[in-house]
């Protein structure tokens, strides 16, 4: 809770507004009960308050036609505000000399493997405190010590304040309490329903059947977009006036394909569309979309791409076990575009700092992505099981002696060069006459669907287009070959779809498809005319059905429990809860101590941030995200300066 006092205001002005204010509430009129709202605003965002207090002007702002009785609680609870701040006693703000006596004395594990002794910084501490002393006295305080005569001078001011901050760049919170005798998993994404992309549907999956498992809680955090961002992301014209409206959309869809009732938690942080990377930026310090009290493990969804200009908390500091699960290839992208080298260069070693100083474990989908410190490899993603329902189905018929698959050939993906048109369209121009008489259907919308369809007629490929469908889609279940070129992807959705589905996927020798070769259905070439080889294999030939294991393998049961396993999540649930030790940092920690802090101190400062790409004013949220969340505006809640 963060608690806000009026700070040029005398007793008696504020006495005398509060009596005019409650006089002219009283004629109850419209026009009076539109001033009491607006009044009730400013008081909501600039008074000192309990959390009753919020919730009773929240009650105000929904409710204003509840009679005499709501009257008097309107003017109780403004007394009681005036009465708390005649109470404040002015508190001298923190001096230069004090603000370096607490970062010598914070800094001093870093000095001590500097060579700086801790009696050395202790006698600096010291003669910085004294000199404060010599200037003003100071509050008196019953300490025996300097530092906590320190402690006690800095917990006046940020009281005086009203500002409340949950954790430090060095200081570890352990502030976690177990609800019901269960651990808390918090899961971050990039992305969220409508939008059909896999940062968005992936961790939706992960968080229903972790919460199925019935051994921890858990919030699943998604980036809530003002109204003009959802026009430009969400499909179909759909928007959302709240975020409780699109918690109902989310949870209906997730529900009618999971088939069972889903118990998670959804919250929203405030995120900003940029147009020219087609990728939602958080907006603000993600981290404190969790509280304190749930801050205990953490399963990132991008890491990379969450803390690329993320200025707040060190996540593995505020919680106790932070995952991470790198599901994009940004530097397969990266190397397409113009001076895409150099750019790739840079973002290697940007996606190596954040995930060092952000995470304790790293799952990477395939071998595909890049080699991040504390990585390993496991596909932790499983299928949604209305494929496997399909897939069952079409095995069934096919035993009952009918012809389950009637077409040829397809590809289905975002028509974009870079989701695997461009190998797509070279492999069928360079093969047409070994491919002659072989047509493909070809589904999909995107940018580039204009160039994509030229380019196929320019070079008279036997390819039908056609609009986008949802890969679940009826007149798609009788195609009997899934073509799949694509060498940018980490971990292909639509491939474990079509190989659940009971269909031959016909695709690169490529560490991105290294999870679906152990299924006998999937053909995987190493040349074009490999790939010629394989598609004419596949169009000849009956797929295998699915064995109950490898059925198993593709569902998200065996994903949920290949996470628990890699991300080491079994264990630390097994040991139940136990706050973090805090030895005496080892150089790895102060280089990680270091990085994070130059990282901070970077995205603090918003040319910089602009130079390097990020969104402009996204290193604190919107007036409208503060309105749709009903957040406390971004300067109240953040009230820092420079950095």
């Amino acid at each position: 809770m963060i608690n806000i006092r009026p700070t040029e205001s005398s007793s008696s002005a504020t006495e005398k507004a509060i009596s005019s204010f409650i006089s002219k509430v009283k004629r109850s009129t419209e026009a009076d009960i539109k001033l009491m709202k607006d009044r009730a605003k400013t008081l909501l965002a600039y008074s000192r308050r309990s959390h009753k207090e919020i919730e009773f002007m929240r009650q105000l702002q929904q409710q204003p036609n509840k009679g005499a009785r709501f009257l008097v609680k309107v003017k109780s609870s403004l007394k009681r505000i005036c009465k708390e701040n005649d109470d404040v006693t002015d508190v001298p703000p923190l001096n230069f000399s004090e603000l370096l006596a607490n970062l010598v004395r914070q800094s001093g594990p870093v000095l001590n493997h500097l060579g700086v002794k801790r009696d050395v910084s202790d006698k600096i501490v010291e003669r910085l405190c004294s000199r404060r002393k010599n200037q003003i006295s100071l509050t008196p305080l019953h300490t025996d010590t300097i530092s906590d005569e320190l402690d006690s001078r800095i917990a006046s001011v940020v009281q005086s304040t009203g500002h409340n901050v949950e954790t430090g760049l060095w200081t570890d919170p352990n502030k976690h309490e177990m609800s019901n005798g269960k651990r808390h998993v918090a899961i971050v994404t990039t992305a969220s329903l409508p939008w059909m992309t896999g940062t968005a549907v992936n961790p939706l999956f992960r968080a229903a059947y972790l919460a199925k498992l019935k051994k921890q809680n858990v919030t699943l955090l998604v980036p809530w977009l003002t109204r003009g961002d959802q026009e430009l992301v969400y499909p179909n014209n759909i928007t959302f006036t709240s975020p409780e409206e699109q918690e109902v959309y989310i949870r209906s869809w997730l529900e009618e394909r999971v088939g069972f009732k889903t118990d998670f938690k959804i919250s929203f942080y405030p995120g900003k569309f940029q147009k020219e990377r087609r990728s939602i930026m958080p907006a603000g310090d993600t981290s404190k979309f969790i509280s304190s009290k749930d801050a205990d493990i953490a399963i990132l969804e991008e890491p990379e791409h969450l803390n690329w200009y993320h200025h707040g908390n060190r996540w593995t500091r505020k919680f106790h076990h932070v995952v991470g699960i790198v599901h994009t290839n940004y530097l397969e992208y990266i190397k397409r575009e113009k001076n895409g080298a150099l750019q790739a260069f840079f973002v290697k070693h940007i996606n190596n700092l954040v995930t060092r100083v952000h995470c304790d474990k790293v799952l990477r989908l395939s071998a595909a992505t890049q080699d991040l410190p504390k990585s390993v490899i496991c596909n932790v993603h499983g299928v949604n099981p209305k494929f496997l329902t399909i897939g069952e189905r079409m095995a069934a018929e096919r035993e009952n002696g009918q012809e389950s698959f009637s077409k040829g050939a397809y590809f289905l993906g975002k028509m974009v060069w870079a989701k695997g048109y461009r190998e797509l369209i070279d492999l069928l121009a360079k093969q047409k006459k070994d491919l002659n008489g072989f047509k493909l259907d070809v589904y999909g919308n995107g940018e580039d669907a204009h160039d994509v369809q030229n380019t196929a007629e320019k070079l008279d490929l036997n390819v039908n287009f056609m609009k986008g469908l949802d890969h679940a889609d009826d007149s798609l279940h009788s195609y009997k070959v899934f073509i799949n070129p694509s060498v940018s992807d980490v971990l292909c959705t639509a491939t474990a779809e079509a190989l659940a589905m009971g269909k031959f996927v016909v695709c690169a020798d490529h560490p991105s498809n290294d999870f679906f070769m152990s299924f006998p259905n999937c053909l995987t070439y190493n040349s074009p005319q490999d790939f010629v080889k394989k598609v004419k294999l596949a169009m000849e030939s009956e797929p295998h059905p699915l064995t109950p294991d490898q059925r198993f393998n593709l569902s998200w049961e065996a994903a949920t429990q290949r996470f628990m396993e890699y991300s080491e999540l079994d264990k630390i649930l097994s040991i139940g809860f136990a706050k973090k030790s805090n030895p005496a940092l080892n150089l790895s920690d102060t280089i990680e101590g270091g990085l994070a802090f130059a990282h901070y101190c970077f995205t603090g400062n918003e040319f910089l941030r602009w130079s390097t790409g990020a969104v402009p004013g996204t290193r604190d949220y919107t007036q409208q995200h503060s309105t749709d969340l009903c957040l406390l505006p971004s300067h109240v809640e953040n009230p820092t300066y420079g950095w």
